[in-house]
């Protein structure tokens, strides 16, 4: 059986060199159906299964893709616990395209269990646990990642890191007197959502050329008339310039966070809905501009899964909470628990 395996694995390789897909995902269900333990197999089957990059460019999977896609990567890091791409992957499966954030919560505390020490995972949480309003658990996790006997990271995990630092500072300032929870009907954000359900929120682009560009102008117009009659001076206010167009970028990011609330405050509740299953978007704001702009930037696989939790009208209950791994213990494939020590 082990040989047939591998004659047929050499077939495998020799269609994927010839991009053809289908035939190489084919002889890999056999494989995997022969030897279960086969994690090449595995991992050639998401691969095959997911769309080809085109250009450089990923096409989005579908439902059926991307929850296939899933499936084989559970059985590749079982086998091969410290392939960190198929974690990768598979984190991003869950969160962008099946929307099922508590279950990558789980993804990546496995990983923390075969690796406790990277920060990869950390990170990942950390943005999953704000995207939820859980921001009490994601300080917890901002100590953890930060502790001098992590793994020292590399540049681009450093500035992940900062990323999800600033992220947990800008929304925990943003929700201080108040954290939406979209499972309660009767939150006062729901009105203020109601309010603003006609309303798109306002681009990135469009705020820098009406708040921040005008600004530095003005500024600079005024530093140009007393700085800028000699070649030292033309460069020092260059250099102001260039340090107000980012100081003021920095403090307007926080002003235009607060502005599209709503915005925000609306993809909790579809990341609520997509985890839990329910439905907890009243349907006057789900006719809205503003629902559609929101779920329109989700990916196809995300669209689709959303439709059938809606079509199903299963009512989320006022009490429901996200299951949220004890990030004190991890507990790796094989059942095994280990405590963090105290």
């Amino acid at each position: 059986m082990a040989s047939k395996a591998a004659m047929l694995w050499d077939e495998v390789l020799e269609h994927e060199e010839a991009g053809e897909r289908e035939e190489a995902l084919n002889l890999c269900r056999q494989i995997t159906r022969m030897e279960p333990n086969h994690a090449a197999a595995w991992k050639m089957t998401a691969r095959m299964v997911l769309p080809v990059a085109r250009r450089g460019v990923q096409d989005m999977p579908t439902l059926a893709q991307a929850a296939s896609a899933y499936a084989a990567l559970q059985s590749v890091v079982r086998l091969e616990p410290d392939d960190t791409e198929s974690w990768a992957l598979g984190g991003i499966l869950l969160v962008d395209h099946l929307g099922m954030l508590e279950e990558a919560l789980e993804w990546w505390q496995q990983m923390r269990a075969v690796n406790p020490t990277d920060v990869t995972p950390l990170i990942e949480q950390i943005a999953i646990l704000v995207r939820l309003g859980m921001y009490a658990e994601a300080s917890e996790l901002l100590e953890v990642m930060f502790d001098p006997e992590m793994e020292k990271p590399d540049r681009r995990q450093l500035a992940n890191m900062d990323r999800v630092r600033q992220m947990v500072d800008k929304a925990a300032k943003m929700e201080k007197e108040e954290v939406f929870r979209p499972q309660n009907p009767k939150d006062p954000r729901w009105e203020i959502i109601g309010r603003m359900k006609g309303r798109k929120p306002l681009s990135e682009t469009f705020f820098l050329f009406t708040f921040v560009a005008p600004i530095v102008f003005l500024i600079g117009t005024v530093a140009m008339q007393l700085l800028g009659g000699t070649q030292f001076g033309f460069i020092l206010v260059f250099l102001i310039i260039l340090g107000l167009f980012m100081g003021v970028s920095r403090v307007g990011a926080g002003l235009l966070q607060s502005l599209n609330r709503h915005a925000l405050d609306l993809e909790r509740a579809i990341d609520v809905e997509s985890t839990s299953g329910k439905v907890c978007v009243p349907s006057d704001i789900r006719e809205s501009k503003l629902y559609n702009h929101t779920i329109g930037k989700r990916t196809e696989a995300f669209r689709d899964r959303h439709d059938r939790i809606v079509e199903a009208e299963e009512v989320l209950g006022q009490k429901w909470k996200p299951i949220i791994p004890d990030f004190s213990k991890s507990e790796n494939w094989w059942g095994e628990k280990e405590e963090s020590e105290d």
